[in-house]
Parts: structure tokens; C-alpha cells; sequence
């Protein structure tokens, strides 16, 4: 159970406890009443009965609003901060929830995880993926790599050369440069990096 919710019982623990209290209190005063004043009649004691009643609902209420006043200060101190989010309470956020998840993985998972989101090797995946590992000069490397080197293969089987294994390397590097050249062109144009 949470402290919150610990909280929201004790606290209508003690608001039910404050109503018991009045309204036993209120008794006490009618029958502490009823003894000095025997001549009071059976409707003078329904009268004051009743108006006991009234008094501990009446009661009853204000602590209740009383509790959901406090209850609406409390949600208001701790509404989210609104606003931009500055740099550290993004990174503190990151460190929690990695640290989180973490504890959730088998040992194997964690060591792996420990050493990828090491703070180095996140930064310099950065870089490299921003620069020389880019998504459409991977692929474009790929699908140049495939259609040079079935090209090649084809040639070389039709007029008799021996292949020697690089040119599937070369023909992704063909199709990297190619790609690298169009994703830099791209941004040139439209100033759009993704």
C-alpha cells in the first residue's frame, strides 16, 4: 500500500472517528439534559434528539469538506510542473527509468544493457549513426551491393572470370557513397533532416 493511500485511510479513519465523537457527544449532552430536566416530555426529548441529529450531520459535512479541501491543496502542490523540461530533470528521468528496467533483467540482459547505455558508448552510437551509419546509406549500400554484385557474378560466369570476394564490399561501398550523397543532397534542399 502506498503512503498516499495510507494517508487517505488514516485520514478518513480520523474524520469517522470525529463524527462518532460529536454525535455520542451530542447524546451525552441530551441525556445529561434528560436527567436534570425530568419534566422535559417525550416530544421536547424527540425535539432535542432530532436536533442533536441535525447538529452531528451538520458536523459530519464540514469535515467532510474540510477533507476535500485539503485533498484539493495537496493535488494542486503536487500538480506536474508545467513548462519546458530542463536537461537535468530529463537526464535524472532517463537515469531512473534505465536503473528501473534494469533491475527487472535477467543477469545476461543487464550486463548487456549496463554496457550499451554506458554514457561513451551511447554518445559515440550517436555520432557514428548521424554520420557514416545512416539509415539510407545502409540501405542503399545493401541494394547496390545485392543488384552490383548479381550483375558481376553474372558477367563473370558468362565470360569466364574467377570472382575474388570483393566485390560484394565494393559494391556496398558503391551504394553507401551513393546514399550518404543523396541524404546529404536531401538536407541541402529541403533542410529536413529526417
Amino acid at each position: 500500500m502506498s503512503s498516499s493511500q495510507e494517508k487517505t485511510n488514516n485520514f478518513e479513519q480520523t474524520k469517522s472517528a470525529e463524527i462518532n465523537q460529536s454525535a455520542s457527544h451530542r447524546l451525552e449532552n441530551i441525556n445529561d439534559n434528560h436527567d436534570t430536566n425530568l419534566e422535559l416530555s417525550p416530544r421536547n426529548i424527540e425535539a432535542r434528539t432530532e436536533k442533536a441529529r441535525t447538529e452531528a450531520m451538520q458536523t459530519a459535512i464540514s469535515v467532510e469538506v474540510k477533507s476535500k479541501d485539503i485533498e484539493k491543496s495537496k493535488s494542486r502542490a503536487s500538480s506536474p510542473h508545467r513548462g519546458s523540461i530542463s536537461d537535468k530533470d530529463r537526464n535524472n528521468s532517463y537515469t531512473k527509468t534505465i536503473k528501473q528496467v534494469q533491475s527487472e533483467l535477467p543477469a545476461g540482459s543487464r550486463l548487456f544493457s549496463k554496457i550499451t547505455h554506458n554514457k561513451f558508448i551511447e554518445k559515440t552510437s550517436d555520432v557514428v549513426g548521424s554520420t557514416i551509419a545512416r539509415p539510407n546509406a545502409m540501405l542503399s549500400g545493401a541494394v547496390a551491393a545485392f543488384i552490383l554484385t548479381l550483375l558481376t557474378y553474372t558477367i563473370a560466369k558468362t565470360v569466364g572470370y574467377a570472382l575474388s570476394g570483393f566485390e560484394t564490399i565494393a559494391a556496398f561501398l558503391i551504394g553507401w557513397v551513393i546514399g550518404i550523397i543523396y541524404d546529404y543532397l536531401r538536407v541541402l534542399v529541403t533542410g529536413k533532416k529526417f
